[in-house]
């Protein structure tokens, strides 16, 4: 969805590396809606596109086009999240599982061993989540307490009124490690002014900003940018006939205040 930040800095590295390579380069907008997406799919494909790079809003609703595409000969990159059950040219996506587990490593460090945490989850389905949720409970299976999961499907409205309904539940909650920066955005509106931990994922320019005036303890970066650059790049490489990776990680940072600037 370009509805998000992390996705509108992606699309633009996108734009300006096709744009400096002088290759066309088609942009549409799924909108978080996965239907909608496989419309978009089918309609590219009806335009003898070449190379189609996909960020699914769902993995697995995402498969029956994406196979679609590639029984048309079409070369597929996933970018960001994975197609589940489809054998695609190249996946690009940020290594999701170590970054939320120096994430989780971070909430330790500061909270102490067996805290009371809570997990705001991202769409279900989506590869990252999946992902970050395996490397949250990596750590926090053995180290903490997480007294609460939900999901609020990325968005920054539903992570505020998760996290409204998860404390009237559970006053003890000491942090919450969000999926991605607009839940955990939407979490520091619920928590105020109370001593609670939040940590985001994807260190949008909000989320930064808010680790450096000190209302989130740390977000993941990735390089949304990046992604999109090297989707493109690998596009332009297939199209010549070079080899390419089948998996490239894109590699993840933590943000804290004392990194953030």
């Amino acid at each position: 969805t370009l509805n998000n930040p992390f996705f509108v800095t992606l699309s633009e590295g996108a734009k300006e590396k096709a744009e400096a390579e002088e290759e066309k380069l088609i942009v549409v907008d799924a909108g978080d809606d996965a239907a909608k997406q496989t419309s978009d799919i089918e309609d590219l494909i009806s335009k003898n596109i070449s190379v189609l790079i996909v960020n699914p809003v769902d993995s697995d609703a995402v498969a029956p086009a994406v196979k679609d595409a590639v029984s048309r000969g079409i070369k597929v990159i996933s970018v960001d999240r994975g197609v589940n059950g489809v054998d695609v040219d190249c996946a690009i996506a940020s290594d999701n599982v170590e970054g939320a587990k120096m994430a989780t490593e971070y909430m330790v460090s500061l909270l102490g061993e067996q805290a009371k945490v809570a997990e705001l989850e991202g769409v279900s389905g989506a590869s990252a989540t999946i992902e970050r949720g395996k490397g949250f409970h990596l750590v926090a299976d053995e180290k903490l307490d997480v007294v609460s999961k939900q999901t609020a499907n990325f968005n920054r409205s539903e992570g505020m009124s998760v996290m409204e309904n998860m404390l009237q539940a559970n006053s003890a909650i000491q942090g919450v490690f969000a999926h991605n920066d607009e839940m955990a955005l939407g979490a520091v509106e619920a928590v105020g002014n109370k001593k609670i931990l939040v940590v985001g994922f994807d260190a949008t320019d909000d989320a930064v900003a808010s680790v450096k005036a000190g209302k989130m303890a740390a977000t993941v970066a990735q390089k949304p940018d990046l992604m999109g650059e090297t989707a493109v790049e690998t596009a332009i490489q297939i199209l010549q006939g070079e080899t390419v990776e089948k998996t490239i990680p894109v590699e993840v940072e933590l943000i804290t205040k004392d990194t953030a600037q």
